[in-house]
């Protein structure tokens, strides 16, 4: 069993719904995010989705954009992600770690790094270090059964996003190759934008259900304890990115954790 399936094993026992931070790698410092990710922790995250920084990004939207650009800066690629995971579990061995990101930082690792005997330097590389699971927004589920079946001989998972729009053949595809969990996107257009519009996320879950038996987490758009509160109800998890990196990005370095956390402890909470 993977660490993200013991999660939400541990936390279907005890009648609680799963806590998704999202922050990017390299933000708001190129050298903070062991550190936030510890106080996330502290926080009651109970997954930590890694943002890997990207140039073109299609699913994000101008706040996690800007924080992308920043990381980008610094210096922060798939190489440093990977030490920062690295790092992180030091001093934590539990908490399940997902990097989510697009397909040019990967594959470009595995031409970087490609080495005899290894399908995927990327694979093995992160899994060395600690990650527990792959979200890759523009890998579509028809053509990842291979990366999948390497994803979990490497004991990680392979989660995909399914929208408002997605048709029951596609849901019906992510099932048979998805595991961990799924995100389901809840509004239509790209991270931070709209307004969550509850009811319909009530009404979207059961038909997701019916076709995939892994945990579903729901993002995109969740800003406070009220509304995560709202959703866990439905959902078996909250995923909250933009929120976060707002409020992180004017800090000082040395209150990027605390700010983090205190956070993070409020949706927790109200989860609870």
């Amino acid at each position: 069993m993977s660490r993200i399936a013991a999660t939400f094993t541990s936390l279907k026992a005890q009648g609680r719904k799963a806590l998704i931070p999202f922050v990017t790698a390299g933000y708001p410092y190129a050298d903070v995010t062991p550190e936030l990710m510890h106080a996330m922790v502290a926080g009651g995250a109970d997954v930590i989705e890694l943002g890997v920084p990207f140039s073109d990004p299609s699913a994000d939207g101008p706040v996690i954009q800007k924080a992308g650009n920043k990381a980008l800066a610094f210096g922060i690629g798939m190489v440093q992600v990977i030490a920062m995971v690295r790092e992180f579990r030091k001093a934590n061995s539990t908490t399940p770690v997902v990097l989510m990101g697009y397909a040019n930082p990967v594959e470009r690792y595995d031409q970087k790094f490609a080495r005899e005997g290894v399908a995927s330097a990327f694979v093995k590389d992160a899994s060395e270090a600690g990650v527990d699971g792959v979200l890759i927004v523009d890998y579509p589920p028809e053509e990842c059964e291979a990366f999948a079946a390497d994803l979990r001989a490497h004991h990680m998972d392979l989660i995909f996003l399914l929208a408002p729009t997605s048709t029951d053949e596609r849901m019906q595809q992510v099932a048979r190759v998805a595991s961990g969990y799924v995100y389901y996107v809840s509004l239509k257009g790209v991270t931070g934008s709209g307004a969550l519009d509850t009811n319909a996320v009530e009404a979207m879950l059961p038909r997701i259900r019916q076709h995939i038996s892994t945990p579903v987490g729901v993002g995109f758009g969740i800003r406070d304890a009220a509304t995560a509160k709202t959703i866990s109800k439905v959902a078996d998890a909250v995923v909250i990115g933009s929120k976060i990196i707002q409020l992180l990005e004017d800090q000082p370095r040395e209150q990027v954790a605390n700010t983090a956390q205190n956070f993070l402890r409020e949706i927790r909470l109200a989860l609870d």
